[in-house]
């Protein structure tokens, strides 16, 4: 069963060279699952804010180009707003955690809620929208699941505003997850960022999708490690965190947001050099 552990740390393009050489192999193909906020981009005071470097975005648009590479973008962002931050066509976009799917193709693959779930849901939105959109707190409504944000409440305030917050999803029979100044408010069903992540590969490789790709899932967030735990053994994934003492299902930690562009460019090298 994977575990949790405190993995090597990873801080300079030089420890990428010591602890990932030869771990993947050129001569397969490589799916590269990647996250946005907190992994190529950096977490902004508000989601609209959030913009990748010109250099993330250079090294992306030429992974996404190599016909040796397979890119999924799977975020929590509703699957438009994730496609538009991007950019990229011909590419598998993956939205609200995995729960809307757009392949290269254009084809869709949707989790498709009962309606006794999204009746809960409106009244979810509008239970927190009544009772804690205050003091600058906000809801980002992605019609399936949701993310409140508390990041401008005041600091004095925050715990209490962020626990009636976590209380009234409960009620509603969402799951409550915590991430950067925010909590996101999730389905309560069998579907994640790791269920979708093994759905894309079954998709495009097949059952025996270990045997046939290298694999490799990058992301920061405690929604992030239902990939990791998915991908423990058969591929190779990275959690960006600044606390040696956080314990994940990841194989690294990259130190800092920063260290992704090189994590990026150590893959597009590897698999440059055998073209």
């Amino acid at each position: 069963m994977p575990e949790k552990h405190i993995p090597p740390k990873i801080e300079s393009f030089e420890d990428l060279e010591v602890h990932l050489r030869g771990s993947l192999n050129p001569n397969k193909t490589l799916a590269l699952l990647l996250d946005y906020d907190g992994t190529l981009a950096p977490i902004a005071d508000h989601p609209d804010k959030t913009i990748m470097s010109i250099a993330i975005e250079t090294i992306v648009n030429k992974l996404a180009k190599n016909p040796n590479i397979f890119l999924a973008i799977i975020s929590g962002r509703a699957l438009d707003d994730i496609k538009n931050k991007i950019g990229i066509n011909g590419i598998t976009y993956a939205g609200n955690h995995g729960l809307e799917i757009e392949s290269a193709d254009n084809s869709r693959h949707d989790y498709v809620l009962s309606d006794e779930l999204l009746e809960n849901y409106n009244r979810l939105v509008k239970d927190l929208q009544e009772n804690v959109v205050k003091n600058n707190a906000w809801v980002e409504d992605k019609r399936i699941s949701l993310s409140f944000h508390y990041r401008a409440v005041p600091v004095n305030m925050k715990e209490a505003i962020k626990q009636e917050a976590k209380r009234i999803i409960e009620k509603h029979g969402y799951t409550a997850n915590a991430a950067h100044e925010a909590i996101e408010a999730k389905p309560p069903v069998v579907w994640n960022k790791g269920e979708a992540s093994v759905f894309l590969l079954k998709q495009q490789f097949g059952e025996d999708w270990p045997k046939k790709v290298n694999v490799v899932f990058v992301g920061d967030d405690t929604t992030d490690e239902d990939a990791m735990q998915k991908l423990q053994g058969v591929g190779k994934s990275f959690r960006i965190s600044s606390d040696p003492e956080m314990k994940t299902f990841a194989d690294f930690r990259l130190t800092s947001q920063d260290l992704v562009g090189d994590l990026l460019s150590w893959i597009s090298n590897t698999y440059e050099n055998e073209e």
